[in-house]
């Protein structure tokens, strides 16, 4: 087994991760109002999707990637909207209490929806493919323990930035009272909203 894979999985992981957008907007926000855990189970969500992207290019599921490729556009259609109505709820919600957005109550629908989320947007199977081909994994004859090393790799790389943006988002969260929460619910809500429809009108 070389572990020259999981090395690089982990770099690649924590590079697709780090960018902040609608999934970290998401792990800041749940990280001040609900706490590190709500806010790494939202990371948590987007790790287990880049992994199961990951598997699906590298073990070389051509049937499972070309439908969802081919999909995409209903995908992303859908992510959009969802997108749109969780800033919505956001937006709307009350700063008072935990789990302000209340998409169900419990800490497993942030996992859900993030994983929902991430898992929308199907032109990612395509950077895996890209990658794992320039390492000589693009092949379905590719060794099973490569590719396994590079997808576990790209998940333990992922998590660490869901752990450092969880884990620093909530040092803050004792200093918010219920105005700053209120005005951060309405700044996650609208660059949610912002990011959804513009997913939504680029399927147009």
């Amino acid at each position: 087994m070389d572990l020259s894979f999981f090395f690089k999985g982990l770099i690649f992981g924590f590079s697709i991760a780090a960018p902040v957008g609608p999934i970290g907007i998401l792990c800041i926000r749940r990280s001040l109002s609900d706490g590190w855990l709500a806010g790494l189970l939202t990371g948590l969500g987007a790790a287990t999707a880049d992994a199961c992207y990951g598997c699906v290019a590298g073990f070389g599921l051509a049937g499972i990637s070309g439908f969802l490729v081919d999909q995409q556009v209903w995908l992303q259609l859908f992510g959009g909207l969802f997108l749109c109505w969780l800033g919505l709820r956001i937006f709307l919600s009350d700063a008072d209490g935990p789990a302000a957005e209340n998409i169900s109550g419990n800490a497993a629908m942030g996992y859900l929806s993030a994983l929902f989320l991430t898992l929308t947007n199907p032109m990612t199977i395509l950077a895996f493919a890209a990658v794992f081909a320039g390492m000589g994994l693009g092949s379905v004859r590719a060794a099973h323990s490569a590719v396994g090393c590079l997808v576990a790799g790209v998940f333990a790389g992922s998590m660490a930035w869901w752990v450092i943006l969880s884990s620093t988002s909530s040092l803050f969260s004792r200093r918010m009272n219920a105005t700053a929460m209120r005005w951060i619910n309405r700044f996650s809500g609208v660059v949610l909203v912002g990011f959804g429809a513009i997913v939504v009108i680029g399927r147009f």
